[in-house]
């Protein structure tokens, strides 16, 4: 085996990510802290092609340093917008019939592997503060909830980690 040169990777351009058809999944970050966490995503974001990033409350936006150390660019080519309200665009987002689903843990929530996907639904998936987690008023407007099964003693996963498990499972069953 050999390791690739990064000019054997075929990588896509800024112009050509733009016009690549996209993962439907819109990813709501709800007031993130870490502008380290926020760039991780933006990072996730593009290496799936990802629709967009609906940043809400005191989470960050770029242009900024911190957010670019993490996200590598990325916010140059993953569409993003802010809203001060989670809720609203929760609202509005299923108002666009997409389904809403909040990545915490619930009553009655879906274990991450056993949630099914449906080809032409587009999902918008809910991450919430680093500590306090996705509000439960937020939890109540979504259309569900998916967990991530954790089996040791912390019951938390940090949320950049949390988005990169949840999007890449959701983009292999979209996709595969």
């Amino acid at each position: 085996m050999r390791k690739l040169e990064n000019s054997e990777l075929d990588r896509k351009s800024i112009e050509d990510f733009k016009k690549s058809d996209k993962t439907p999944l819109i990813l709501v970050l709800d007031d993130i802290r870490s502008l380290h966490n926020i760039g991780s995503v933006f990072r996730t974001a593009d290496a799936f092609l990802i629709e967009k990033i609906i940043l809400c409350g005191i989470t960050a936006t770029p242009p900024n340093k911190e957010i670019h150390k993490t996200a590598l660019g990325a916010t140059e080519t993953v569409a993003w917008e802010h809203h001060e309200n989670v809720l609203e665009v929760i609202e509005n987002l299923k108002k666009e019939n997409v389904l809403t689903l909040a990545i915490e843990q619930v009553e009655s929530a879906i274990f991450l592997q056993d949630f099914k996907v449906e080809k032409n639904q587009k999902y918008a998936l809910v991450f919430g503060n680093e500590v306090y987690g996705v509000s439960q008023e937020a939890v109540a407007i979504c259309d569900g909830c998916i967990e991530i099964p954790q089996l040791g003693t912390k019951h938390s996963l940090n949320i950049s980690v949390s988005a990169g498990i949840v999007v890449w499972d959701l983009f292999q069953k979209l996709n595969f």
